[in-house]
């Protein structure tokens, strides 16, 4: 599920998006960044289905080489231990991915699509994961369960061609990867055998998350000649359009996180935003975000504008 480092990616995604575009409308980005978070779902599905979609790939390769004219002993008696893998049958019982997928219209149909499970099975075939697990003499779900663990993570997760295909479907969806394989190795690592298997939600606490999300992004824009004036003030020697965008817009949310968000520590916070610059803004961002977020932090609580309230925080 998602965490809220993620959560805050993608507002700073919309964020950025929004005053890219002259700031035409609020509505119409948060729509987009409500759609964005959601469609993280859809990316997980995917991954969780390609594993199927590759058992159904051997299957056909299977019965395909039987029909040959000239089939070979090995064509005719091929090793079935893939297709017979345990924890893929479970899988594909699922009825909780098979209503996920259908209702979220998420699934592998078409020509393409089966072109590029072919090629994905022509990789892993030849991939050192599958011979040693096709020659192991290991059997019984515990070995099925560690060789689909591993085939994700070392075959399927970088597959370039399903990289292509998620980046045509969402430009964000790269960013998204990660996370989305995180929560299929956490799914499947918790499957164990003669139980219904279940799938991740997308967020442990749907209200929580989503008003995480609509507060951050609103009043970072609510406040936003405020936090300007505030990050002018403490960067003396620049001038504001001197400082790069991105590292702007992290600065903004920060600021606008440690005063609206009253159960989240103010190191939580910090912490968070100099993590996030390391991936999204330049390599010496970070240090920067720092010194101004500090000094922010100092003025802030002399204002008597940072609060907080709950078990192991200051009020």
């Amino acid at each position: 599920m998602l965490n809220r480092r993620h959560l805050r990616i993608k507002v700073l995604q919309a964020l950025y998006a929004y005053y890219q575009s002259d700031k035409e409308s609020v509505s119409k980005t948060e729509k987009e960044l409500n759609l964005a978070v959601d469609r993280i779902y859809d990316l997980y599905l995917y991954l969780m289905l390609s594993i199927v979609e590759l058992k159904s790939s051997a299957e056909k390769r299977i019965e395909d080489n039987k029909a040959k004219k000239r089939a070979t002993e090995e064509d005719l008696n091929p090793k079935m231990k893939f297709v017979n893998n345990e924890l893929i049958a479970s899988l594909e019982k699922s009825p909780e991915l098979r209503r996920a997928s259908e209702e979220r219209k998420v699934n592998w149909i078409g020509d393409e699509h089966q072109e590029m499970f072919r090629k994905m099975l022509n990789a892993v075939t030849e991939s050192e994961t599958y011979f040693e697990h096709m020659n192991n003499g290991q059997e019984g779900y515990d070995a099925d369960k560690a060789f689909i663990l591993d085939l994700f993570k070392i075959e399927i997760a970088n597959f370039s061609l399903l990289y292509d295909f998620f980046e045509e479907k969402s430009i964000h969806w790269i960013d998204d990867i990660d996370l989305s394989c995180a929560m299929v190795l956490k799914t499947v690592k918790a499957f164990e055998k003669s139980e219904v298997i279940s799938i991740m939600d997308l967020f442990k606490d749907p209200a929580d998350e989503q008003t995480f999300i609509r507060e951050l992004f609103r009043q970072t824009i609510t406040l936003d000649k405020e936090n300007e004036t505030l990050i002018d003030e403490l960067t003396k020697n620049w001038e504001l359009d001197r400082i790069a965008k991105m590292d702007v817009i992290l600065m903004k949310m920060a600021i606008t996180e440690f005063q609206i968000f009253e159960t989240i520590p103010t190191k939580v916070t910090l912490n968070e935003y100099i993590e996030i610059s390391k991936f999204y803004s330049t390599p010496k961002s970070n240090g920067f975000i720092n010194g101004v977020l500090d000094r922010a932090i100092d003025r802030l609580n002399k204002e008597g504008k940072i609060v907080k309230v709950g078990r192991g925080l200051t009020n």
